[in-house]
């Protein structure tokens, strides 16, 4: 072998050694993503791949729900009305007694309430869930849990364990979705007239 295949065969060797360094950097890199991706949405993330049939697709979608609710103004709810929402919530609970379907139905509508209050957009359901999964994945589950059940009531096929079941899903969410907005206690505090000294 001459001198020029020698050189034209180290040549080839070190590109292919490169292209294999920037193969398994570009794979290492597309696990760990995939890896953030799993840990943030949770259950969402297997839901996704099951519902798009590839980790591509599933994760084009996860990570444009991520930009979708990075633009929205998700707003953190004042003291007086969370107090509000925890007594409305209250009223859902106590209604269960005496009408365990309506209750389920004033669940929805409340926890639609709060979502709208503290900024989601109102669109589907599915669109909502998805929104939902951004911030709470650990919760979207019960909310498509519930939301499920309280499509069945419409039938009248639901008995009254699953509509329990339904409220307690719900709850779950109201929960996660309940986040106060902390005053700073400066701020409300009036601001004391300097003394004058003699």
């Amino acid at each position: 072998m001459d001198a020029e295949n020698m050189q034209a065969l180290w040549v080839a060797g070190i590109i292919l050694v490169l292209a294999l360094v920037v193969l398994a950097a570009y794979l290492f890199h597309r696990r760990r993503q995939s890896d953030q991706l799993a840990a943030r949405f949770g259950d969402e993330y297997e839901l996704a791949l099951k519902q798009h049939g590839s980790r591509a697709k599933a994760e084009a979608d996860l990570r444009q729900r991520a930009a979708r609710v990075g633009q929205l103004h998700i707003v953190a709810l004042a003291p007086g009305e969370a107090a509000r929402f925890s007594s409305a919530w209250n009223r859902v609970q106590a209604e269960f007694v005496d009408n365990p379907t309506g209750a389920v139905t004033q669940a929805d509508q409340l926890v639609r309430e709060l979502m709208q209050k503290r900024g989601y957009p109102m669109g589907d359901f599915e669109r909502r869930a998805a929104d939902i999964s951004v911030d709470h994945p650990a919760v979207v589950r019960n909310y498509r849990a519930a939301q499920a059940i309280h499509a069945r009531t419409l039938s009248g096929e639901v008995e009254t364990e699953e509509l329990r079941k339904a409220v307690v899903h719900y709850r779950a969410l109201f929960d996660e979705l309940l986040e106060v907005r902390v005053e700073d206690p400066q701020r409300s505090m009036p601001a004391r007239p300097v003394e004058a000294r003699s």
